[in-house]
């Protein structure tokens, strides 16, 4: 958008100079991209964001002066000049407007002026036109396009005598109808494109560019002047359709002031009676004008929170006076904010709020770093869910969702559950949906067998469910946790690719990272036998690891693979959750990593070797872990061979060999004296 700095003045006192203002304007987010001095002028180009069609007019950059500058508002003074010439329009003249439909044309006004002297326009209106880039053609035209800029209400004159009998149809264009636009160039129609039309044959496409035919020439003598709103899809879509762009096509794709019309047409009529000699003789308008008043409620206390600054509600109300807004304040000291109908934009409190801070100017408020108050913060047990089944999604598994009811006689095969804890249903749909699940494990094991039956290698799924049991007087419903992986996958490693197959081990490190992150360290398992693990929080059973015997599978039909499922009574477990994390900074120094190879009997596990060893707070020592298994010739029947490494540091220091000796040597007695380790 262009305009001028003297084109400015007209409508608001301006004292500062043009790079001042240039300055200001930015600061208030009408970005100046260009500030050029020509022709004894000061050219302004702005950036107009989309949203802000009240932008695209002398008289919306003069609102935003005014407002700057503290001076009064242009508005009431543009309304009051032209108050008296609406009244001078008194003779009789035939002229009918027909609108097809109301919402493709909201309003339509049509002004006839008669007499007028078509020429050359005066010397001030042609370089103010031409300042900005637009051409000067005649002053008909050039006073529209004037009034286009100023107001932001693209007008069009028609030569009146060239209409069929002084009337005038908004209407869809009908299909193959043509016209021959401004430009020259014939265009196709179709029902699609809004058109002005007369009794015979369209003569402007609305609110895009004016009909050949009916344009106005040396020769005119009498004109109909337009001023109206167009529905603003429509006209996007008639300007894509039509592949022309116009001045008038760019705001009303925006939306136009709907209030604006009649000033501007009116500004119109008293500049063409001044350069062209003309007669205002009739004045016709169908639709309405007046758009639904929109008010909002402002707290003083929210915006003053959203901004970050202590800003009274005084000088709330000045800001906000000066950009148009009508503000009353109720009982609870708030504001009732009644929006002007130019700014569309405005559509709630943050709205208001933010036409607050850009008035009140962005270069006041303080660059701050946010408060954050930390603190234990409880979660809910959704919030807690949710990030369960993310944690378990990011270890590769998918979660399904299955149906509540199972069938007894399947529980009855596979020996899941006990026949007196079944809550049986009394009128069960089918056989295979007569009771409620006691816990998930048929409902996984099922969808293991459909998953393998669509050719699925690899399953792993879990699902976050309640499961039922029979109890007096009520059955209970608990929430549970079930995993099942199922088949092998196959791994890209240094010796090519390798099958890994599901396992035990595979749902142990699924439900430590499970527990580790929920920061729930004293969980543990305890092998019961080759097909059962029992899970333990606290020396309390929380659920249990199973291996699905065969002739389960084969009743399910799952072939030739070997499945198994974890099931977790999470209602034991989210009570126990802490969610607080601890931040320990990545390590300065390197640390020195020792090993000790062992033979340990067979029935030793390593969480006993890491619980023994940490019994001992041995200095420095960072972390165990298993560097390697082995079981062959070496080792006797019944023992395994483990490889263990310890990683030993100092947050101060880098430690030497010397002290991670007899720290090592610690660890070794730990083996050999309180676990009956042999040293390998």
């Amino acid at each position: 958008m262009k305009f001028t700095y003297n084109w400015l003045k007209d409508f608001v006192d301006i004292k500062i100079k043009p790079e001042a203002l240039s300055q200001k304007l930015t600061l208030a987010g009408l970005e100046v991209t260009s500030l050029e001095e020509k022709g004894g002028d000061f050219v302004f180009e702005i950036e107009v964001t989309s949203n802000r069609p009240d932008w695209l007019c002398v008289i919306g950059i003069a609102r935003e002066v005014a407002a700057i500058l503290g001076r009064q508002s242009p508005v009431a003074s543009r309304q009051s000049k032209n108050k008296k010439l609406s009244h001078a329009a008194h003779s009789f003249t035939p002229l009918s407007i027909h609108i097809e439909n109301k919402k493709d044309c909201p309003i339509y006004t049509a002004k006839i002026i008669r007499g007028v002297k078509v020429g050359p326009s005066p010397k001030w209106l042609k370089e103010r036109l031409e300042l900005i880039g637009c051409r000067s053609i005649n002053n008909i035209v050039d006073i529209t396009n004037y009034i286009l800029f100023t107001y932001g209400e693209p007008l069009h004159a028609f030569d009146l005598d060239k209409l069929n009998a002084a009337a005038i149809s908004v209407r869809r264009a009908k299909a193959n109808e043509k016209i021959i636009s401004i430009d020259g160039i014939e265009r196709m129609l179709n029902p699609e494109i809004l058109v002005i039309a007369d009794q015979e044959k369209p003569v402007a496409i609305a609110g895009i560019m004016g009909g050949k035919d009916t344009e106005v020439t040396e020769k005119t003598k009498n004109i109909l002047l337009e001023a109206a709103v167009f529905n603003p899809i429509v006209t996007r879509r008639s300007r894509q359709r039509l592949g022309l762009q116009s001045e008038s096509s760019y705001r009303f794709e925006r939306s136009v002031d709907a209030s604006a019309v009649e000033p501007a047409a009116l500004t119109a009529v008293k500049l063409i009676q001044e350069l062209a000699a003309g007669t205002f003789c009739a004045a016709k308008a169908k639709g309405q004008a007046k758009a639904a008043k929109k008010i909002i409620l402002l707290s003083p206390l929210s915006a003053q929170q959203a901004l970050g600054i202590n800003i009274s509600a005084s000088e709330i109300k000045r800001i906000l006076n000066r950009l148009d807004f009508t503000v009353k304040l109720t009982k609870g000291k708030n504001f009732l904010v009644t929006v002007p109908n130019f700014r569309q934009d405005i559509r709630s409190e943050i709205d208001i709020i933010e036409e607050i801070a850009r008035s009140y100017g962005y270069d006041k408020i303080p660059e701050t770093l946010p408060a954050l108050k930390l603190g234990a913060g409880g979660l809910t047990q959704r919030d807690l869910i949710s990030n369960i089944k993310n944690i378990l999604i990011g270890q590769g598994l998918n979660e399904v969702i299955t149906y509540s009811l199972v069938a007894k006689d399947s529980l009855r095969e596979c020996n899941l559950a006990q026949a007196q804890n079944l809550v049986e249903i009394q009128n069960p749909l089918s056989q295979e949906q007569d009771v409620l699940r006691p816990n998930l494990s048929l409902s996984l094991a099922t969808n293991i067998a459909y998953n393998l039956n669509q050719r699925q290698d690899y399953v792993a799924i879990f699902e976050l469910a309640k499961a039922f049991s029979s109890s007096t007087p009520y059955p209970q419903e608990s929430l549970s946790l079930g995993i099942a992986l199922c088949g092998s996958k196959t791994i890209l490693s240094t010796e090519g690719l390798i099958k890994d197959s599901a396992g035990f081990l595979h749902l142990k490190g699924i439900l430590e990272t499970l527990f580790q992150r929920l920061g729930l360290g004293d969980f543990s398992l305890r092998i019961i036998s080759s097909n059962l693990v029992e899970a333990f929080l606290k020396e309390e059973r929380i659920g249990e690891l199973i291996r699905l015997k065969p002739g389960c599978r084969q009743a399910l039909g799952i072939k030739n693979k070997e499945a198994f499922i974890a099931e977790v009574y999470l209602e034991k477990v989210l009570s126990c959750v802490n969610t607080q994390k601890a931040f320990l900074p990545l390590a300065r120094f390197p640390g020195i990593s020792r090993d000790v190879s062992v033979i340990v009997k067979e029935e030793t596990t390593f969480a006993q070797i890491q619980e023994e060893i940490k019994k001992q707070n041995i200095e420095h020592l960072i972390s165990l872990m298993v560097a390697d298994y082995y079981k062959g010739k070496q080792i006797p029947s019944g023992y395994k061979g483990l490889t263990i490494s310890c990683l030993y540091g100092s947050t101060e220091r880098t430690l030497t060999e010397e002290e991670v000796c007899p720290w090592h040597n610690q660890v070794t007695s730990v083996l050999t004296d309180k676990l009956g380790a042999k040293i390998r």
